[in-house]
């Protein structure tokens, strides 16, 4: 089974381009009743910049029908980024020590052990009610450029996924440096010992933060492909939003490349989640549908404009 999605249902570019949703669906609700009868799949991005709560779970799983996935980022403390404290619960924020507790941003290794323990379990309990409910796809554990391959990162993925028992993790890397001659035999076969799907991506080429395009499966529950637009402009621009970082829209062409490869995917795993990352207008819900257009077509027979060529 292939599902194919976007990351944020709420995205202001896509709500202010006034392309995707009808006129009526002004609220949370209603723009999430109607994505849900568009899309099977849809990723969560608030997540990484605030603590989750269950109360949102349970009305997410209350919007949504049977069948209907979310992909939820983790949290952007359990990923090693920079994190506010006041992004945390209040229950959670009142055992940081006070010489941190009104800094702008914290780490996760500053914080004391019983901090730490009561932030992840907090975590998983607000994503409980789409597991329970079966509405919840993988975890996605995006970490960031400064998290190279070592035996200390390789072991702190272990503490993630051990951390989060009973759920599906995803890893996406965004240090080249992970799929590089030296790693990338390493790194695969690392994440398939632990049947951790890895979270293939595609993006612009030649950056140190932009991940090879490669197709990898490495475990037999979920492979996940991320397009985050090929913008070589604006990819390392520092403070970009990303509807300015991920400003792409994708051509057949660019589409067409993936078919073969999701298919390929699709046949070692349970489950392949296409996401479109592409933020800026309603680029993303467009590029989904004829992806999965590409894909049926494919599926039925027909040649892609990639086979054509």
């Amino acid at each position: 089974m292939v599902k194919v999605g976007i990351a944020g249902w709420i995205d202001k570019e896509l709500i202010s381009s006034g392309k995707f949703y009808p006129p009526h669906t002004t609220s949370s609700e209603e723009r999430l009743r109607y994505y849900a009868s568009q899309f099977p799949l849809v990723e969560v991005d608030s997540t990484y910049y605030g603590m989750p709560s269950k109360k949102n779970s349970e009305l997410w799983v209350e919007r949504t029908p049977a069948g209907f996935t979310f992909d939820v980022k983790s949290f952007s403390l359990f990923t090693q980024h920079p994190t506010n404290p006041k992004a945390l619960p209040p229950e959670v924020r009142e055992g940081i020590p006070a010489d941190l507790a009104g800094k702008k941003s914290l780490y996760l290794e500053q914080l004391p052990e019983e901090v730490v323990d009561a932030a992840w379990e907090a975590f998983r309990e607000a994503l409980e009610p789409l597991r329970a409910h079966g509405r919840l796809g993988a975890v996605f554990f995006q970490f960031p450029p400064w998290f190279y391959p070592s035996t200390k990162s390789l072991a702190y993925i272990e503490q993630c996924q051990e951390r989060m028992f009973g759920f599906l993790i995803a890893v996406e890397f965004r240090r080249r440096t992970w799929l590089d001659e030296r790693h990338a035999e390493g790194t695969l076969q690392f994440l398939r010992a632990r049947d951790i799907p890895y979270v293939t991506v595609d993006s612009p080429q030649g950056f140190e933060s932009a991940m090879p395009p490669i197709h990898e499966t490495t475990s037999s529950k979920l492979a996940v492909v991320r397009f985050h637009g090929r913008n070589a402009r604006n990819w390392n621009l520092r403070g970009a939003p990303p509807s300015v970082r991920f400003q792409h829209n994708y051509s057949d062409d660019e589409l067409a490349e993936w078919v073969p490869r999701i298919l390929a995917m699709e046949e070692q795993v349970a489950e392949v989640h296409a996401i479109m990352n592409n933020n800026y207008s309603n680029w993303a819900p467009a590029n989904a549908r004829r992806l999965k257009e590409l894909i049926d077509q494919a599926k039925g027979g027909g040649d892609t404009p990639a086979q054509r060529g």
